[in-house]
């Protein structure tokens, strides 16, 4: 058991899980207390043990079921059931709630219709897609909102729909836990687990992520949110000394005979940081954007000074709608509508939204201002406008550029990061949670004559 719980936590790191040697002697001892006899229960007991997060549950969810697979065994009989007949069957024992039941007739649907032999190729995902288009979840949910509102008053509408899309997630978890057991039992570990597509949300890509993930990505912005904005309060703490204290330096001369050979200095007055965030909604920018804004929503609930622009081929301000007050899908909905930033065609021109922002509010960057810029730089083959750029840059106390586009592809088509770049701090390319927070951890703000030691500096 030792032996396959540290080949099964060298997989979960493998898979990005931060398990260390304490984790898996914490789950060496938990496997002591726990009942064996159901893979269920000692699934409880590594969660509880190894994981730390619940952003990695489903990960290490089919992680396991290939490490500690049940076998097979226990499929009824297929019989001549239609298709529709196990599905309504499927249906009935969501509707109950009899897991034993359920885990019976996914054996025999995954008998029936996944059709997975010893030489059989391919993912769990081709598998499971398989058996879960002949079960029809979308007939499944049908008959279980039919069964839920033959309840009576019992069950709010609301409530009872929540309930049924659980049950399909549960339908579908449940069927490619089968797969993997079914590719474990006829191929072998090593084969399950490179047939396992096992993505944390944290390398989820932003650019492509379904309507699930990016709820999911908005849960964890908040942490980071208020990370950002520590780090930010943190370096103005620990910035350069103040002002020479004249007075008290001549004093602490006397002690050396006059000799100033020990300076004192006035401490430097701490002021809260300010944030000014420029994201381009453009539709190439669209999910990227819609997490952009989530991030702007929270930075506003952590720091008091925070100025928001959306802009596509002219620019606008809608600081107000990311008030901690205001409910986010409420806000982005405003700003789709509301927000005032096509000028002719609707394509992206970085170059005139940067006029545009000089033009209209370049007050809001001080020199205590951090400017974030969000966006792929790609402007249409339209002529940036670096002189504008350049002018916000030299008001900014420091400017970082988030681009979702993977680094190979800048500067090419009509990609314009290098007309950009030489007023940033950094550069980075950010598509996923684990990039943001590695920005975040970079991003000390540079003091006066610091410039000059990030990946991407300003020019002399």
């Amino acid at each position: 058991m030792i032996k396959r719980l540290a080949e099964f936590a060298e997989e979960l790191r493998a898979a990005g899980l931060p398990v260390s040697m304490v984790e898996v002697l914490d789950a060496a001892e938990a496997t002591r207390h726990a009942d064996l006899r159901t893979a269920d229960r000692l699934r409880v007991a590594l969660a509880a043990t190894m994981i730390k997060s619940d952003r990695h549950r489903e990960a290490f969810d089919r992680i396991f079921d290939v490490y500690f697979v049940l076998d097979g065994s226990g499929t009824g009989p297929a019989g001549d059931e239609a298709a529709s007949d196990l599905a309504a069957a499927v249906a009935d024992t969501l509707h109950r709630d009899d897991r034993d039941r359920l885990l019976e007739l996914i054996r025999e649907a995954v008998e029936r219709f996944g059709r997975l032999g010893a030489g059989s190729h391919g993912g769990d995902n081709f598998y499971a897609y398989r058996v879960i288009r002949r079960l029809d979840p979308e007939e499944i949910r049908k008959m279980l909102l039919e069964a839920a509102s033959a309840t009576g008053d019992r069950f709010d509408a609301q409530i009872a729909r929540s309930r049924v899309e659980r049950l399909i997630r549960v339908l579908r978890k449940e069927v490619r836990r089968e797969i993997l057991r079914r590719v474990a039992d006829t191929r072998g570990r090593e084969a399950a687990m490179r047939s396992v597509d096992v993505s944390l949300i944290e390398d989820l890509d932003l650019q492509h992520a379904t309507r699930a993930e990016i709820d999911a990505i908005q849960r964890a912005v908040g942490p980071l949110a208020r990370k950002l904005a520590t780090r930010l309060s943190q370096r103005r703490r620990h910035g350069r000394r103040g002002r020479l204290d004249v007075r008290r330096t001549i004093r602490r001369s006397l002690g050396y005979g006059g000799v100033l050979i020990d300076p004192r200095f006035r401490s430097p007055r701490v002021a809260k940081p300010q944030i000014v965030l420029l994201c381009d909604t453009s539709g190439s920018m669209a999910t990227f954007s819609r997490f952009t804004m989530q991030l702007a929503h929270a930075i506003a609930s952590e720091l008091a000074s925070v100025r928001s622009f959306v802009f596509v081929e002219g620019i606008d301000e809608v600081t107000g709608l990311f008030s901690p007050r205001n409910n986010f899908a409420d806000s982005v909905a405003r700003i789709a509508t509301e927000a005032d930033v096509v000028r002719a065609d609707g394509h992206s021109d970085y170059g005139r939204s940067f006029d545009e922002f000089v033009e209209r509010y370049l007050e809001a960057v001080t020199p205590r201002t951090t400017v974030i810029v969000t966006g792929d730089a790609r402007s249409n083959y339209r002529a940036p406008s670096d002189e504008a750029f350049r002018s916000i840059a030299e008001r900014a106390r420091a400017v970082f550029w988030l681009n979702p586009e993977p680094e190979r592809f800048w500067n090419t088509g009509d990609s314009i990061v290098s007309a950009y770049a030489p007023w940033c701090d950094r550069v980075d390319e950010v598509r996923s949670l684990r990039q943001l927070k590695r920005f975040i951890e970079r991003a000390a703000l540079p003091g006066p004559g610091e410039r000059g030691s990030h990946r991407m500096g300003r020019p002399a």
